[in-house]
């Protein structure tokens, strides 16, 4: 999450140089470059079984393919802390997706932290006279990366009960950075290899590609394999912390009052609706995982 809240300060700074398209194109093709070549190193080559491959290409869709236009072009129109908030969101509406996909159950306490996270975001974009403080297409385009990156919890949840994490993010931004090809060499294949970046520039964008690309990403798959879509998503809640920290020194952008308890209403709200989660009925989670031991039990290999 640390990693993830400075990358809003380093896409900030690609930015005065780079595009958003030609930002994500270079952050993903230095992610999969440099998780390949971890990959070859140590020997860790898993086969993708045939039955899985739509699971990939759907799951890059989502993330990083949509969560990245809506983040990155988002983040060109909103400031880097108020786009952390919004994107902090993303637990409010993880156990919806929870409740469709794994029938984990919801309290009326879910509903009510979803209406107080809301509440702490209209303190932030609204002004007294009830008109928007931040442009209105950049809000829709956070809000597409926030229902993205939802879906994308839904396959990266399958996934990791059948490959390594390094193996999952390898070939989801190496597929993901193909979705974006035709775009990068209609949009910007003319003015990009025609400058040169300084140093500052290529430097904030290996750290978003090793960092916030690979090694968070990696992270967090291993921390949705061992605690679940929701429980993992509840530490996203972080991100704007760091976020609004790290924009004020770096980007020196103003720590406002609305801002602050804005922030605090946002994350009060999903902290309350964590805490009214119910995982799925315990009767049929016992059932599913004496099948799984009977299964191992008749199962040579796994002894």
């Amino acid at each position: 999450m640390l990693l993830w809240g400075m990358s809003y300060i380093w896409s900030k700074m690609v930015f005065t140089f780079y595009s958003p398209l030609a930002t994500i194109f270079f952050r993903l093709l230095i992610s999969f470059v440099s998780l390949f070549l971890l990959i070859f190193l140590t020997q860790r080559f898993e086969k993708i079984k045939k039955q899985d491959y739509w699971l990939f290409a759907v799951g890059a869709l989502f993330n990083p393919f949509l969560y990245f236009i809506g983040e990155n072009y988002g983040l060109k129109m909103v400031s880097a802390s108020l786009s952390s908030i919004v994107v902090a969101t993303i637990p409010l509406f993880a156990p919806f997706a929870a409740y469709y996909y794994f029938k984990e159950k919801l309290k009326p306490v879910n509903l009510a932290g979803l209406i107080l996270s809301f509440a702490g975001l209209l303190i932030i974009i609204l002004k007294k006279d009830f008109s928007l403080n931040v442009n209105p297409t950049g809000l829709l385009l956070l809000f597409l990366a926030v229902f993205s990156a939802v879906f994308y919890t839904i396959f990266l949840k399958k996934l990791t009960s059948r490959y390594h994490p390094i193996t999952i993010i390898t070939w989801q931004n190496f597929l993901s950075a193909l979705y974006f090809l035709p775009f990068f060499l209609y949009f910007e294949t003319p003015t990009v290899f025609n400058t040169i970046p300084p140093w500052k520039i290529l430097g904030a964008l290996l750290l978003l590609g090793v960092f916030a690309s690979s090694m968070a990403f990696v992270l967090f798959a291993a921390v949705v394999k061992g605690l679940g879509v929701i429980q993992s998503s509840l530490y996203t809640n972080l991100i704007p912390v760091f976020t609004v920290i790290f924009a004020y020194y770096f980007l020196n952008e103003p720590l406002t009052i609305n801002k602050l308890v804005g922030m605090l209403v946002v994350i009060t709200g999903i902290i309350l609706s964590e805490s009214g989660k119910i995982r799925s009925d315990p009767s049929a989670q016992n059932h599913q995982q004496e099948a799984t031991a009977i299964q191992d039990k008749s199962n040579p290999e796994s002894q």
